[in-house]
């Protein structure tokens, strides 16, 4: 197990990450906050879905999650339409122009780590990569809610059990184009 200085440098590393984030938040296209572009690649990720699920997804309160959906839709980035299992419900997907426009937020970010990345070598691209998704798979395995008990958490390898919220400022997906973080949707 590593030494406690080894878990603080992490967190101070972590934290530089989400400047990273930031900075490549500010590529985004002007009327795309990193929340539309991280809802928009959840429902392309997990297919169309509800908005209670959607907000499940995301960890955040339902009338946030309201307001961004509100927000994409009146973009044209997703659809709504009746669900045929529940007629009073409305399921939501992505649309054409929200496929375009990850299209476009993946072509600035891949292009952007291209050239800040450009003295990294292939196989250390690919470390970053392997070692970033075990992170996220290992707070995967941590992440639960507050009902659950302490014992899950150490089962899971974990220790004590996390906050009700965690933010997790982890990619929602395994590739350029779905790297946007629950943290950002929040805003």
């Amino acid at each position: 197990m590593a030494a406690q200085e080894q878990y603080e440098e992490l967190g101070r590393q972590l934290g530089a990450v989400v400047a990273v984030r930031r900075d490549l938040g500010r590529l985004l296209p002007p009327e795309c906050s990193p929340a539309s572009a991280g809802l928009l690649a959840l429902l392309r990720q997990n297919g169309e879905m509800r908005m209670g699920r959607l907000a499940e997804l995301l960890a955040i309160d339902m009338s946030v999650t309201s307001r961004h959906v509100a927000y994409a839709a009146d973009h044209g980035w997703l659809e709504r339409h009746p669900d045929p299992a529940d007629k009073r419900s409305r399921l939501l997907s992505i649309s054409p122009r929200g496929e375009e426009l990850l299209a476009e937020v993946s072509a600035r970010y891949t292009q952007a780590l291209a050239v800040c990345l450009k003295d990294w070598s292939d196989d250390d691209v690919s470390r970053l990569n392997e070692l970033l998704a075990r992170l996220r798979e290992s707070f995967g395995d941590c992440r639960g809610s507050a009902h659950q008990p302490a014992a899950h958490h150490e089962r899971a390898g974990c220790g004590a059990a996390p906050p009700a919220r965690t933010p997790v400022g982890a990619s929602v997906g395994a590739s350029l184009r779905d790297t946007i973080p629950y943290q950002e949707i929040q805003e």
